[in-house]
């Protein structure tokens, strides 16, 4: 039984992973975290009781607390938050040294499955198709683009000889699209839970990929998977590549 600590417990995300866990038999909830109180604690430092690994679903100003807490007792966490900035990724990453830490823009397989076809096809298409990304996601996301579309944003670029610009607007350049570039696109509005769409637009022909969450449980299913994968881990930076590629070898 892997005992999860869970931070963000109050949160949409957080009360769907409690709800998924409820109703597993190899894995429980034996605390939450969550800045607003109520039954949980407010702080991580506050926390009693013994967990095997935390499962972090609430802001990025939480994250540092979190790697501290982990790294003085030798907890694994997973990152399910996003919205961070590059230096804050870099303080994920420097302490991946210390202590198990599996980190992504998403926690979907569905969407790590797009990921991999993405770059397939700039592999086949190469140079000759130009890649726009649009996403589109509720009225309450607050960062823009989303972290996913940067992850296939980076993802795609990898694969080119030559790094492509990302271009967030173009309403104030009057000019053709240049070659050296991703174009990627963000649409608030509504309860849209997450839509990713990956543009390949070449001389007559268009090639889409794309990818619709329908609830929040495919992270939710995502990010515990992800806890159990992480009990007992050395210390490393992991994935759901890494993730991926365990259950292939179960």
């Amino acid at each position: 039984m892997t005992k999860i600590a869970l931070s963000g417990a109050n949160g949409r995300m957080g009360k769907v992973i409690a709800g998924l866990v409820s109703e597993r038999s190899d894995c429980e909830i034996v605390a939450g975290i969550d800045v607003s109180g109520g039954e949980y604690y407010t702080k991580i430092s506050d926390m009693r009781e013994q967990a095997d690994v935390i499962i972090d679903f609430s802001h990025s100003s939480a994250t540092p607390d979190l790697l501290t807490y982990c790294k003085m007792k030798n907890i694994p966490l997973v990152i399910a938050t996003t919205g961070y900035k590059e230096d804050e990724i870099q303080q994920i990453k420097t302490a991946s040294g210390q202590v198990p830490i599996f980190f992504t823009f998403n926690m979907s397989l569905g969407i790590n499955l797009l990921q991999d076809l993405a770059r397939r096809a700039v592999r086949v298409l190469g140079e000759q198709f130009d890649v726009e990304i649009i996403e589109r996601h509720h009225n309450r996301k607050k960062d823009a683009p989303s972290g996913t579309a940067i992850m296939l944003a980076e993802a795609i670029n990898d694969e080119f000889d030559r790094p492509k610009r990302y271009i967030y607007d173009r309403h104030n350049v009057f000019k053709p699209r240049e070659r050296d570039e991703i174009g990627l696109h963000a649409v608030r509005g509504g309860t849209i839970v997450g839509e990713h769409e990956i543009v390949f637009a070449g001389h007559d022909e268009v090639i889409t990929l794309s990818h619709s969450a329908q609830s929040r449980e495919v992270f939710a299913v995502g990010a515990i998977n992800a806890a159990l994968f992480m009990a007992g881990r050395e210390n490393g930076l992991y994935d759901m590549s890494d993730l991926l590629n365990n259950t292939q070898g179960d």
